[in-house]
């Protein structure tokens, strides 16, 4: 059975860091996982080291054992023997650019869709889990060989969604920007999670976990809400034509 669990973030409001996912990893997990294979690539202005003990922190108050693939010689053969995979988040650029260079995009992708071994990621670690990078909210600080990503879900998918412009800011909004994708990328339609949310996947169907709706970009200017729990085919939302 294919499972994966895209999270919007680390944080939740006041929260520590995965505080608030307890429920959500014990989802994905069903409290067995001694192996997690954490993929750090994310992280830019601190060690893999430093994000491996965070990480490991968390998953071990859960009940769930973790290890970096920055500990292995062969990150191939690590992500080939992974019983379940984690990709934390940081820069989706410097992340995606880091997997094509060990050469490890294609056989997650394979391993997950397969239901080979079950994912989870947040921030980043879900924004390479779909189609392509296209609609990160990161700084392209690295060029990746390619936008594609892992296709873990068919359609796009916008992390740590904010509503409206903060005091003082003259730019584009978030639903602006999106809307900005969806007027160039006709046809394609895409997913939103508010900070806290996740969309968890078994097969074809997906669920919001959380306490927040998800948001589904349909077109410029059309958004619907897909209530917490609520059970959908996975090709509602249009991905890549």
């Amino acid at each position: 059975m294919k499972r994966a669990l895209l999270m919007s973030s680390s944080r939740m409001g006041q929260l520590g860091y995965l505080e608030h996912a307890e429920q959500q990893l014990h989802t994905l997990f069903q409290h067995d996982a001694d192996e997690v294979l954490f993929i750090p690539y994310a992280a830019v202005s601190f060690s893999f080291d430093d994000f491996e003990n965070i990480v490991k922190t968390a998953f071990e108050r859960y009940g769930y054992g973790l290890q970096s693939i920055h500990r292995f010689s062969d990150p191939v053969a690590a992500v080939k023997n992974a019983k379940a995979i984690a990709v934390g988040g940081g820069n989706t650029f410097a992340l995606l650019n880091r997997l094509y260079q060990n050469n490890i995009v294609e056989l997650i992708s394979q391993r997950v869709n397969d239901g080979e071994l079950p994912y989870v990621g947040w921030s980043a670690g879900s924004n390479v889990a779909t189609p392509t990078i296209r609609t990160t909210n990161d700084m392209p600080i690295v060029q990746p060989p390619s936008f594609n990503a892992l296709n873990i879900t068919p359609f796009q998918m916008n992390p740590h969604f904010i509503s409206g412009k903060p005091v003082g800011h003259n730019g584009e909004s978030r639903e602006e920007r999106l809307n900005e994708f969806l007027s160039i990328n006709t046809g394609e339609e895409l997913l939103a999670l508010y900070e806290g949310s996740a969309l968890y996947i078994e097969n074809q169907q997906g669920r919001i976990l959380g306490e927040k709706e998800g948001l589904w970009f349909r077109a410029p200017e059309k958004i619907d809400n897909i209530a917490p729990n609520q059970s959908f085919e996975l090709s509602m939302i249009k991905g890549v034509n």
